[in-house]
């Protein structure tokens, strides 16, 4: 008799966790079933978003200043650089200045599981630089510091011009070889 008892306790109390929780989760994992209409809440629900470092020239022209913007976010980490390096080579709001070239599109982005960004662009990076080392310099380390910066998963990054390896954008700033983070060219006042 007392065995009988322990086992329907047992029961019942293996049924309310299926009641409880196997239950819910199962009907809430469900996906609705297509309707071919966008419901109001799903229409209306915006894309998620991170706030994300970006930099641009500083006033003084000698550094880059960080500037928080929101960027979509992505996942996995190659579909978040990609979003970042898309926000950082568009023309920013005023009254920032890109240290990118105007026309300067992303061609791809690429991560290895090594930690290494290879940022494909258009040739506009090159053939639109104004020249000038610093000038160089703020453009490479633009895309480098956004990535490195925002996505600790991204150690180095090489850029590339139309598909291909360069030796430099403008003539000063050795390309054939990815870079890491370098803050010394970042400004100390965050705006």
């Amino acid at each position: 008799m007392r065995r009988s008892a322990i086992i329907v306790a047992a029961i019942v109390i293996a049924a309310g966790v299926v009641l409880t929780i196997v239950v819910p989760r199962y009907f809430r994992a469900r996906p609705a079933a297509p309707t071919g209409q966008p419901s109001a809440s799903t229409a209306a629900s915006p894309e998620r978003k991170i706030t994300a470092t970006f930099f641009y020239v500083a006033d003084d022209g000698l550094a880059l200043a960080p500037v928080q913007r929101e960027v979509l976010f992505g996942e996995p980490v190659s579909e978040q650089a990609r979003h970042i390096v898309e926000m950082q080579i568009t023309p920013p709001p005023a009254p920032h200045v890109s240290a990118i070239p105007q026309g300067t599109k992303l061609r791809a982005v690429y991560v290895s599981e090594q930690g290494d960004a290879f940022v494909d662009v258009t040739g506009e990076l090159s053939r639109n630089h104004t020249g000038g080392a610093l000038d160089e310099l703020f453009s490479v380390y633009t895309i480098v510091n956004a990535l490195t910066v925002n996505l600790p998963a991204i150690k180095r990054v090489q850029i590339l011009v139309d598909g291909k390896e360069v030796d430099t954008l403008a003539g000063h700033v050795d390309l054939r070889q990815p870079f890491a983070k370098n803050t010394q060219w970042i400004a100390e006042k965050q705006e």
